[in-house]
């Protein structure tokens, strides 16, 4: 039995359909959306669309900004001989939040999960074998630490070691299974600065 209108309906659909949103939730932002003035709905609607339009992968990095080089990338500021991987821009965000690392990063946007159909030419590799052609002192490996995370920094690590590059990952601290974009910032501090060689 239905008990909305078939607008109010379709909201709640669409917003139940975003990840780690319920029905319950769905219907208390449906809600919340609907009571808000115009003008801020207006507002939540534009930035949706813009974000969706605008986003595209930085020149260097594949994280997700709307320009060609992300503010990272674009910071001479940073140490672009560092490159920190990570499975996603959440990722990324979650080590910048430190406040300590002052390298670049890359971002996959993924990782090998043979069980979901995600290989290796699904990720950004390429990408990062093409920027290891440059000055690169240190590649650190910053993926979860599921399965996948761990095959994932395995595989990189046989590609970049032939070329000679210092590769690291990042140290325990960060649970098994866990993802980093819900770790908290001492913790993912202190799996960066006891990361290893591998």
């Amino acid at each position: 039995m239905e008990y909305y209108s078939a607008d109010i309906n379709r909201l709640v659909d669409e917003l139940a359909a975003l990840p780690g949103i319920g029905k319950k939730s769905a219907e208390r932002m449906a809600f919340h959306i609907i009571n808000l003035p115009a003008d801020r709905v207006k507002r939540l609607s534009e930035s949706i669309t813009a974000a969706k339009e605008k986003a595209r992968y930085c020149a260097e990095c594949c994280t997700l900004t709307d320009a060609e080089y992300c503010p990272i990338c674009a910071n001479p500021k940073r140490d672009h001989k560092m490159i920190m991987v990570v499975e996603n821009p959440r990722d990324l965000a979650a080590y910048e939040k430190t406040g300590k690392y002052g390298g670049v990063y890359h971002v996959l946007h993924g990782a090998i999960s043979p069980m979901n159909g995600i290989g290796p030419s699904d990720l950004k590799l390429k990408e990062l074998l093409e920027r290891l052609k440059g000055d690169v002192d240190e590649v650190i490996i910053a993926t979860n630490s599921s399965l996948e995370g761990e095959a994932t920094a395995m595989y990189i690590s046989k590609l970049i070691k032939p070329a000679g590059i210092k590769v690291t990952r990042i140290a325990s601290g960060v649970p098994v299974g866990g993802d980093l974009e819900y770790i908290d910032e001492v913790t993912l501090l202190r799996a960066f600065e006891g990361r290893t060689e591998i």
